[in-house]
């Protein structure tokens, strides 16, 4: 095997390694921690991800393709040993953020405003956006959850882009269904990933 074992950083080789056995992939497996390999596995994961996601909203006519889920799948199969990957802090992370980006909303008196990318950026709205992001901050940490793609999250909410809660059901039903592939494919790989939370430092 050429180079480092972790060439880019994270876990992800692990990931390809595991795959490749699982799969019976000699080939693969003498290559699974070239960048070559490594960028492959990465697009295609991110291809499956939000590929699953965009299909499940075409037959459900729901939008369930939201931005702030790209770093997440990103981190999901990158860093999957770290707590800010395990499926606890991703599900609370997001919650934490949409509820955060809600509650700035409704301090601000927003709820029913034009996002802010259609109609500019007003005071209550700046407001609102630092509000959230603190918010989101404060609590991801208090909770010990922290999963930084959740200040994504928060910033579509505080900026209007979703306002109201059963398109925050969407989101949350979205975020569900990215930790459940993540779950798949790193147990498929032999990744000691966790169902809800692991065991380490946090």
């Amino acid at each position: 095997m050429a180079g480092p074992r972790y060439p880019i950083g994270g876990r992800m080789s692990d990931v390809v390694l595991g795959v490749a056995r699982r799969l019976r992939l000699p080939a693969l497996e003498q290559r699974h921690s070239s960048t070559l390999v490594l960028g492959i596995f990465a697009g295609v994961n991110g291809l499956i991800s939000i590929g699953l996601m965009s299909l499940a909203a075409f037959a459900t006519q729901e939008p369930l393709v939201f931005p702030s889920l790209g770093p997440t799948a990103f981190l999901l199969f990158y860093t999957p040993h770290i707590p800010s990957a395990w499926p606890r802090n991703t599900i609370c992370g997001h919650l934490i953020g949409a509820g955060a980006g809600y509650l700035s909303l409704v301090v601000f008196g927003l709820t029913n405003t034009p996002a802010a990318i259609a109609h500019g950026v007003s005071g209550p709205r700046v407001g609102a956006a630092a509000l959230s992001l603190g918010l989101t901050a404060l609590l991801m940490v208090w909770f010990k959850v922290p999963h930084p793609p959740a200040g994504a999250t928060t910033l579509i909410v505080s900026l209007g882009v979703l306002t109201t809660l059963p398109q925050l059901g969407e989101l949350m039903l979205a975020v569900l269904l990215l930790v459940g592939q993540g779950i798949v494919i790193n147990r498929l790989a032999g990744v000691d990933y966790p169902l809800w939370a692991g065991r380490g430092p946090e």
